[in-house]
């Protein structure tokens, strides 16, 4: 399948940027000789000094032997070895959520359970909104105090979240009331989540109730919640802990009973409740999904994790979600389960973009290095961003999706930097459709730390998850001041946003801080 990036808008770069854009074009699309795979699977990559890494996570920002930065990771690439970067949406904001549970009872996140693009995506965004489905593209940055380096910032905005205008939802809630449930915040604080969902939800949606320990069974059949509220909230309430957990059984009955009450034109989803402690029946995703594969594919019903209590099955829910065309959230306490299922309810019941991804081509004339912060595991073959049989993301309105760049400009760089483009199929028609942004280097804001806020918050949010999985005060991430500097930074753009998540992140940080 060939690859072209839409054309830029005319007289947005000199005459020597267009010239290179075409010779690329022509390039790729007489071979894909410029393309490489963003699967860690797939090639080992050399970086800018000659040395190869494959797998893991990111290896540090290095020195080589000729003096100049190189990016020593296996999302790394020069213009030699490929300019395109493509990856599936993902607006799981699971990991962020759960390390802040971490640091609030004292301790430190394992490294591994650190997403930086759901660190990212955890903040309100600024970006434009599209009037109808689909997306907005926008793309800014700003230099680093690293001479030869920025940070570029792709944002993808969805339509603003209205309660009133989303078409029906059929949700079956799927509730761990395995044992170790029983501990407090966890079913106590599912019970109280789903019944605040429930009377939030509006008389045309209906729900399901299915509950899993050592086994599944379903409570309550799909039900219009019309003159049956009351019918719901007693289901819920009668929720009690009982034995193991077989996580598998819950979600292959959640996703049968939904199959059962299918509403056409409805959003049909799987709302999954659970701590993630699978210990019990089979406890692989990939064969649990593989087994509800025909439920989800011919029935578009899509999954809604969220995770509950202070030990998580991070990698087990956070790998559902993702092979089960959905996302995940975690809630630790009662002001995140009203944000989540009252205040972001909209976002997180219905569909505006299905299989959706991105793709950024960097000129090779500007850009001699990038890489993508975060995403390992939403990587998807440069080749296949066009391929509509390729699985992405899911998207709900009032989504914004950020994925920042850290990027090496070349000297002297001058006109073309980089263009976005994500595509995505209408959620009911299935028809595809792609939108595009352009970033020139002059539009880099000359300093990191007097740009937008937004586009700070960015920042310390990355610099937060990369501080989180080197477990050292090395600088990995271009730019990165350090917990110290990073938390005064937190703070002061929780005052000039007025904004409380920022609050909590800056309090996260200071916390790091004291830990490490």
């Amino acid at each position: 399948m060939e690859h072209r990036h839409r054309t830029p808008r005319q007289g947005t770069a000199p005459g020597r940027t267009r010239r290179l854009r075409a010779a690329l074009l022509a390039l790729t699309a007489t071979g894909g000789l410029l393309l490489t795979a963003c699967s860690a699977s797939e090639n080992h990559r050399s970086s800018a000094d000659g040395s190869y890494h494959s797998g893991g996570l990111p290896a540090p920002y290095g020195t080589g032997a000729d003096g100049s930065r190189s990016v020593t990771s296996d999302e790394s690439r020069s213009p030699s070895a490929g300019h395109l970067s493509t990856f599936a949406l993902d607006v799981d904001t699971a990991s962020y959520g759960y390390a802040r549970r971490v640091l609030d009872e004292g301790g430190l996140p394992d490294p591994s359970q650190v997403r930086p693009e759901e660190f990212v995506n955890s903040f309100r965004q600024d970006y434009e909104r599209p009037d109808g489905n689909g997306f907005t593209v926008s793309v800014d940055g700003a230099h680093t105090d690293r001479t030869d380096w920025s940070l570029v910032r792709v944002g993808l905005a969805t339509r603003a979240a209205h309660t009133d205008d989303r078409p029906p939802a059929a949700l079956t809630f799927v509730v761990d009331v395995s044992g170790s449930m029983g501990e407090p915040g966890r079913l106590d604080l599912a019970k109280r989540s789903l019944g605040a969902m429930t009377d939030r939800l509006r008389d045309g949606d209906s729900v399901a109730l299915v509950t899993f320990s050592d086994e599944a069974r379903t409570v309550l059949p799909m039900t219009r919640l019309a003159g049956h509220r009351g019918k719901v909230h007693d289901a819920i309430d009668e929720l009690e802990t009982q034995d193991s957990t077989n996580l598998g059984a819950g979600v292959e009955k959640g996703y049968a009973t939904a199959t059962e009450g299918l509403r056409e034109g409805a959003t049909n989803r799987v709302v999954l409740v659970s701590d993630g402690l699978a210990n019990t029946g089979d406890t692989d995703p990939d064969s649990i999904l593989e087994r509800i594969s025909r439920e989800r594919r011919d029935h578009g019903i899509t999954l809604f994790g969220v995770g509950v209590g202070s030990d998580y099955g991070d990698a087990l829910m956070e790998r559902l979600a993702d092979k089960g065309d959905g996302h995940t959230a975690y809630v630790s306490g009662d002001e995140d389960a009203r944000k989540v299922f009252v205040e972001q309810l909209p976002q997180n019941v219905d569909l505006t973009a299905r299989d959706a991804k991105a793709q950024v081509a960097f000129d090779p004339g500007n850009v001699a290095e990038f890489h993508l912060v975060g995403y390992e595991d939403r990587k998807v073959a440069d080749e296949d961003f066009r391929d509509d049989n390729v699985d992405g993301g899911e998207v709900g309105p009032g989504h914004t999706v950020t994925a920042l760049y850290a990027v090496r400009t070349r000297p002297g760089a001058d006109g073309h930097l980089a263009t976005a483009s994500v595509r995505w199929l209408d959620p009911r028609t299935r028809a595809p459709h792609e939108e595009s942004g352009q970033l020139e280097t002059g539009a880099l804001h000359d300093d990191l730390w007097t740009a937008p806020p937004r586009l700070q918050v960015t920042a310390v949010a990355a610099y937060f998850a990369d501080a989180l999985r080197t477990r050292d005060t090395t600088d990995d991430l271009p730019g990165n001041p350090g917990l110290d500097r990073l938390g005064e930074r937190a703070h002061a753009l929780a005052d000039a946003t007025e904004d409380q998540d920022v609050r909590h992140l800056a309090r996260a940080i200071d916390e790091a801080g004291r830990l490490k």
